[in-house]
């Protein structure tokens, strides 16, 4: 008996008393369904005879499919990237995996296994059936700038077998936070011959968003005697750029404003109430340098002669005008 060429299969004859001959089919080297589904064989018998004389079989091995493939993913890692004002149900990612095995053994389910950071492990859903993974939940560049979520997909065998892949989602930041401005120390009031320079408020500016979108700008509204001074980054200064004068304004309601980088713009304001303080800077005056009174001859003594009145635009003591 001889078997056409195969390196999986070998022909043994069985012991036997009877003109017939047991013959045994045996493999020889492990087979592969998802290489080779079904194995061709022609075994041929000849006789002792001359000529000899043959017969043929033709031999069909069909090997059938255990559970030995994991799903594999067409990528380890699948790169993405979202803006942070993504909606709920954006479409993240839908990764594959495919299993060569067939039936059950080939069917698929994915899950999300793990994602760092924990806390948003209800930010992410994948569908068990297609591998889409959508948000379920909001992103925030300002709390999270990087996902890492690592799926599991496994087959319908027993006992399972599964594959692994990760998703990193990069968080594109956008400018939805607006500047804030905070007054840390603010001396007032400030006095009327206060010097140019002086230190009126110390302020603090500072925008959640990066880039463009956390660089700010500020400026005092509107404008007058004061400006901002950058002291370093996100604090400025308010200080005195011009004489102040109480008689002539008493009280300043001033804004500090604050713009940042974004497209479109926000916005923030604070606002700074600046009373000035009074110095006895003004004299008193009369309403004219010479007053000319005409007196009768005859008035007796105590009889008023003129009304006199000084004025000082002073305040307090320092326009309470006293006469000799």
């Amino acid at each position: 008996y001889t078997l056409s060429p195969s390196e999986h299969f070998r022909i043994e004859e069985g012991k036997t008393n009877s003109r017939s001959k047991s013959l045994l089919l045996v493999v020889t080297k492990p087979l592969d369904r998802e290489t080779i589904p079904v194995h061709r064989l022609l075994l041929t018998a000849s006789d002792g005879g001359r000529p000899s004389l043959t017969g043929t079989m033709e031999l069909v091995i069909s090997v059938l499919d255990v559970n030995d493939n994991a799903p594999q993913f067409n990528q380890s890692v699948y790169n993405v990237v979202l803006p942070e004002d993504a909606i709920e149900g954006t479409l993240v990612v839908r990764v594959n995996a495919t299993d060569l095995d067939l039936g059950i053994y080939g069917e698929v389910i994915y899950e999300i296994d793990t994602v760092v950071p924990p806390s948003a492990s209800d930010v992410f859903s994948i569908n068990e059936k297609s591998g889409e993974i959508r948000l379920r939940g909001a992103l925030d560049f300002e709390t999270v700038t990087l996902y890492d979520l690592h799926i599991k997909a496994k087959d319908q065998g027993t006992p399972p077998l599964s594959g692994h892949c990760s998703v990193e989602l990069e968080v594109l930041d956008v400018n939805d936070n607006a500047p804030e401005v905070w007054v840390t120390s603010l001396s007032v009031p400030v006095s009327e011959d206060a010097s140019l320079g002086t230190v009126v408020a110390l302020l603090s500016v500072s925008d959640r968003d990066s880039g463009a979108n956390g660089r700010v700008r500020c400026w005092v509204w509107p404008a007058g005697p004061f400006g901002l001074e950058a002291t370093f980054s996100g604090s400025y200064s308010l200080v005195l750029r011009e004489a102040l004068d109480r008689e002539r304004v008493s009280e300043y309601e001033v804004e500090v404003r604050a713009e940042d980088g974004g497209s479109p713009a926000l916005r923030a304001r604070r606002g700074v109430r600046v009373p000035v303080s009074d110095v006895n800077d003004n004299a008193p005056a009369f309403a004219q340098a010479v007053y000319t009174v005409l007196a009768r001859e005859n008035n007796a003594a105590g009889a008023e002669l003129a009304r006199l009145r000084a004025r000082d635009p002073d305040e307090a003591g320092n326009g309470r005008v006293s006469y000799s």
